[in-house]
């Protein structure tokens, strides 16, 4: 079985769960950064992981692009907004995570919309979710 087809097989048993194997490779990845930013310092490691990411996935869509010109704004913007909403969610849990206000979220009225309540944001009387 190919990635793709293991990859649409599990998503069609579980459409709404992401494949353990996804979070074993994003562990594994934070490790690396983790083991670079001690030698190389935060900041540096940062841009070299968005640069690397930037590389790689302009690799994916040209690899997979049906027509790359024409489908080259969609794809920036899919990708741009995506990872602004990666970066709020992150935000939001690490910030509640390690007591930081990081202000409000952009996905406020989302989360309100849904009845998510992100950790550590109060739900009653003043108690912590």
């Amino acid at each position: 079985m190919t990635e793709e087809t293991q990859a649409a097989s599990q998503d069609a048993a579980n459409p709404n769960q992401l494949d353990p194997a996804f979070f074993t490779c994003v562990n594994e990845y934070l490790e690396l950064t983790n083991r670079q930013s001690k030698a190389q310092g935060l900041k540096r490691i940062s841009m070299a992981s968005l640069y690397a990411a930037a590389r790689f996935n302009a690799h994916v869509y040209l690899t997979h692009a049906g027509n790359a010109a024409a489908e080259r704004t969609a794809f920036l913007d899919y990708m741009t907004t995506m990872y602004r909403r990666m970066l709020n969610e992150h935000l939001d849990g690490l910030g509640a995570e390690h007591g930081v206000d990081v202000g409000e979220s952009e996905l406020a009225e989302e989360y309100a919309a849904t009845g998510f309540v992100p950790p550590g944001k109060p739900v009653a009387d003043g108690e912590k979710a």
